[in-house]
């Protein structure tokens, strides 16, 4: 066993191997302060027949015993993937991918597992550094270490690996996966930060990422195991002769089409007659083999008319974005909607308004929390012409949802300002290129339909990367051929003052800061253009809510009150429910949401919970009706529950001989507060209430017999 530890921030990292999982390709465990994570690499000995691509797997997984607690539900086991488990194992998965070699195509599975959590570190760093330590000290032919720390700003201060409660005070929370040279990866949110904070981030945590990767290869020094050989795919020098002619200046024209549907049918159209030029009687052909020469020569084509000729496949320039149109309202019932498009790719986004019963709940391993904004992304096929089961939301659609999920969290109104719960849904009817940022465009046009009051409109943009060697070419709204065949994919989503979301990925072995700084300014360009563009169709917030959405009435109780108003077996709360046909949800700090989209629902129910929750106010009148006569007053009850003293000097103006000759038990008539003793005790006056300056009070028959 081999335990090797630096120091990190404020906590040390430490990385051991030899002790658990022995019998996987290379394992670790991976521990900062008490939270703890072992992570373990195997790979497939043999290769499936045929078989053109990299499989790799990647799966991160939560234990709730790692925070002492035991699952809920009927089974009292982990069961499927949470979406946040789903979120990390992406995170995991995208430094990796693009640092395996090219022919590399044997099965990969990387599993991690959280074993300890302390409640203050997140696990997700401790299981990308464990993933590529294993993959280091296994025979896997994986080579380059990887160091991810997370970034936030806390109190003006840039800070390494933050704890929860940081992050809470944090202005950034950034996490960058880098090598030595390069950054690889980058995912976080914001709140409205300039481009160069970002960039000052980047290069603060690409610096602190450096004694993690020093770590990294202490371990290999000492214990890493002789690497497997990748031989290159060899193909034969017929087939790649005759693909090469058969394509030469094909691709550019076909590029140039107006349509995505044009481009891909043209496109099969030449692979077919490539195809036809070879018999597939020869025991030479292999059809694999000409599919790879000729994506190889599309690729090329595409990349030298974008460095060499300066120009991109559908002529634009190379900080244009395609056209945007923007539209509002285009649903009849619902509480809020937009239709989003920009080029080929089209996303409809509608929001719709809860209360607090809708709120998401998520047992976490930090503890039971609550979401007020849900953010969900689908992605049928019929968006790319395909036909495909609908198997429910995949990987990808889950980290795109989180992504724009992560875009508008920071221009939500707070729950004090706006006591909704609020759910989007972004449903991409056409796609080609960045879905992720038209979805982002569209729920911020659909949220400011629906009234929400949201801070700041937000919009978002890819950017790609063309480069070989020295040479490169940033690209503003990359479409899906120029992200299929680049080597970037930098999405941008902010607001005009700043950036509320980033994320980044590479196929190739990482980008420069410089190559970053160029990308976010010109994004920073682009998105102020298309904000206008958005701002156009609708300024601001609607002002009110739609007729079809839930009103939300919050009312403050005394605490001491709530059982009041639910009552025995929670008979009171239920009888203005079913009375109102409003909705009432109550908090433990004394706070009462009322909610229903009809306005006298709303308040019957307002007032039914007035009448059993208000409190007796010095100086203010009430109907007291007379529950009981005794000698020197009678005691009247002014709220449900609630009974006062009116004095029997207080009862009339003259002298009060007998108290039976002026009231008897159930006359109701208007009464004062006039003194509330220590002690809860209220003092009530008749007299008073009668005087000719008295605030109006509906009067009864029986207040109105004379004295």
């Amino acid at each position: 066993m081999i335990k090797l530890s630096a120091r990190i921030g404020s906590r040390e990292l430490s990385i051991e191997t030899g002790r658990m999982a022995k019998q996987a390709d290379g394992a670790v465990v991976v521990q900062y302060g008490d939270t703890v994570v072992l992570t373990a690499a195997v790979a497939a000995k043999t290769v499936a027949e045929e078989q053109d691509f990299f499989p790799l797997t990647v799966d991160y997984r939560e234990k709730t015993y790692a925070a002492g607690k035991i699952p809920g539900g009927f089974f009292k086991r982990e069961g499927r993937p949470t979406e946040r488990e789903i979120i990390v194992s992406r995170l995991i998965d995208r430094p990796l991918r693009p640092l395996f070699p090219v022919h590399y195509v044997n099965e990969v599975q990387i599993l991690s597992t959280v074993l300890s959590a302390d409640g203050e570190t997140n696990p997700d760093l401790l299981a990308i550094v464990g993933a590529s330590t294993a993959l280091l000290l296994s025979q896997i032919p994986y080579q380059v270490p990887i160091g991810a720390v997370r970034v936030g700003r806390v109190d003006g201060n840039l800070v390494v690996n933050p704890t929860f409660a940081e992050i809470e005070r944090s202005t950034l929370d950034l996490v960058i996966a880098a090598t030595e040279k390069d950054v690889v990866m980058i995912e976080g949110g914001a709140s409205e930060v300039s481009e160069e904070d970002v960039i000052e981030s980047i290069q603060f945590a690409q610096k602190q990422a450096q004694p993690v990767i020093e770590l990294q290869k202490r371990l290999v020094a000492q214990c890493g195991r002789e690497k497997i050989k990748v031989e290159p795919t060899k193909i034969s020098e017929d087939i790649e002769k005759k693909v090469r002619e058969a394509c030469r200046g094909r691709f550019v024209p076909l590029m140039k089409l107006k349509t995505k549907e044009e481009r891909i049918a043209k496109r099969e159209e030449l692979y077919q007659g490539v195809l036809g030029l070879f018999d597939p009687a020869e025991s030479e052909f292999k059809e694999e083999e000409v599919k790879e020469v000729f994506d190889a020569v599309e690729q090329e084509a595409v990349r030298a008319l974008i460095l060499d000729e300066g120009k991109r496949p559908d002529g634009r320039g190379f900080q244009e974005f395609r056209p945007v149109t923007c539209e509002v309202a285009v649903l009849p019932r619902t509480h809020g909607s937009a239709l989003f498009t920009r080029g080929e790719t089209q996303s409809l986004c509608v929001a719709t308004l809860g209360t607090s019963r809708d709120e998401q709940k998520i047992d976490a391993l930090e503890g039971e929390q609550f979401k007020r904004f849900m953010l969900h992304y689908n992605f049928p096929s019929f968006s790319v012409g395909e036909v495909k089961p609908n198997r429910g939301p995949g990987r990808r659609e889950i980290g795109h949802g989180a992504l724009a999920e992560r875009a508008l969290s920071s221009v939500m109104p707070s729950e004090e300002e706006f006591p909704y719960a609020v759910r989007v849904v972004s449903d991409i009817l056409e796609s080609n290129g960045s879905s992720s940022m038209a979805t982002v465009c569209g729920s911020s046009l659909s949220l400011m339909d629906a009234g929400i009051p949201i801070k700041a409109a937000v919009s978002g943009i890819a950017m790609g990367l063309i480069k070989e060697g020295e040479k490169w070419r940033v690209l503003t709204d990359i479409a899906g051929i120029e992200d299929h065949l680049g080597d970037m994919d930098l999405k941008v989503a902010g607001t005009q003052k700043g950036i509320t979301a980033v994320q980044m990925d590479v196929k190739i072995a990482g980008v420069t800061i410089e190559i970053l700084s160029t990308a976010l300014q010109n994004a920073q360009a682009a998105r102020v253009k298309i904000l206008e563009k958005m701002l156009a169709r609708i300024s601001r917030p609607r002002q009110e809510l739609s007729d079809y959405a839930p009103r939300i009435t919050q009312l403050r109780i005394n605490p001491e009150k709530i059982g009041d108003l639910i009552g025995p077996g929670g008979k009171n709360i239920r009888k203005i429910i079913e009375e109102s046909g409003a909705n009432v949800d109550i908090e433990d700090d004394g706070r009462v949401f009322v909610s229903s989209s009809d306005a006298k629902a709303s308040k019957l129910a307002i007032e039914r919970i007035h009448a059993i929750t208000e409190e007796p106010e010095v100086g203010k009148i009430y109907e007291g009706r007379v529950r009981k006569i005794m000698n020197f007053g009678v005691f009247c009850e002014i709220l449900p529950g609630t009974d006062g003293l009116v004095h029997i000097s207080e009862l009339a103006e003259g002298y009060v001989k007998r108290i039976e000759d002026h009231v008897k038990v159930g006359d109701v008539f208007a009464v004062k507060v006039i003194a509330i003793d220590p002690q809860g005790r209220i003092n009530l006056s008749r007299r008073q209430a009668c005087l000719p300056d008295r605030q109006a009070v509906p009067e009864t028959k029986e207040s109105q017999e004379p004295f």
